[in-house]
């Protein structure tokens, strides 16, 4: 099995992962697996409503290309963090965080008794379909269970430290975009009220032996993040990698597009 994003974390190696969500297909999963370079996907189940088929689709995907994969969800749904668990993510991640009690909520949600308060069912893909004894099950998908926290509203930033300090977050995650817009400055990833924001983050991850991870707007962003200490990257998405694809073709074939 290949390596897990959590398990890089933990030898502090940089992670490259790409963003899912409204082109969710097995076949582009395929292309994006071959053509290298990612460690992981992250499925958007915060702006995109995908079924929970799709994601086991896309999930033996992920799997029989070696990478590994998480989800984001909005925390507003016990439920959903379950399903996802059980369809085969390794981890999950929260978005719209206000502060430190919604994010422990939201961590008792991925973990089982003692740390939390998941509802137990064997019969999905990280139990091994019922083939994984009880006891066993449950410790390993306490100790294996990737837990990321999004910081992207101006009342996480204020709690950040706290977030940082819970037990079982294994990463803040900076959403640049929604944390741009919170502190007044939409799509200024530059100013420097978030270049602010991303150094409060990267210290209190610093303090706390955690990690963080960010969305990059651009490659002048990504340098930035990394050089502030970003370990888990996500440069692109789907989206974004069609536009892009498009793009590159018309420049290519400049004299074909004309009027």
């Amino acid at each position: 099995m290949a390596e897990s994003i959590k398990q890089r974390l933990a030898r502090d190696s940089i992670v490259r992962v790409i963003g899912m969500g409204r082109v969710l297909h097995h076949n582009l999963l395929q292309i994006i697996g071959i053509q290298r370079g990612f460690h992981g996907v992250w499925f958007d189940m915060e702006h995109v409503a995908n079924s929970i088929e799709n994601l086991e689709i896309a999930m033996i995907t992920t799997r029989s290309l070696g990478l590994d994969c998480f989800c984001r969800v909005p925390p507003t749904d016990y439920a959903i963090v379950t399903r996802c668990l059980e369809a085969g993510a390794s981890g999950m991640m929260a978005a719209q965080i206000y502060g430190a009690e919604q994010a422990e909520q939201f961590v008792r949600w991925c973990k089982f008794q003692p740390r939390g308060a998941r509802g137990l069912n064997t019969g999905g893909w990280d139990a091994r379909f019922a083939t994984i004894p009880v006891a066993e099950f449950c410790a390993q998908a306490n100790r294996e269970t990737f837990v990321a926290i999004q910081i992207e509203t101006a009342e996480a930033v204020q709690e950040c430290e706290a977030i940082a300090a819970i037990d079982d977050v294994d990463l803040l995650f900076v959403g640049p975009a929604d944390l741009s817009q919170n502190l007044g400055v939409p799509g200024d990833f530059f100013h420097e009220k978030c270049l602010s924001a991303i150094d409060r983050v990267a210290a209190a991850c610093r303090d706390q032996g955690k990690h963080w991870g960010a969305v990059s707007a651009m490659p002048e962003h990504a340098d930035m993040l990394v050089e502030k200490g970003c370990k888990l990257l996500s440069p692109t998405n789907d989206v974004k990698v069609i536009n892009e694809g498009i793009q590159a073709i018309k420049r290519s074939y400049a004299r074909h597009f004309g009027e």
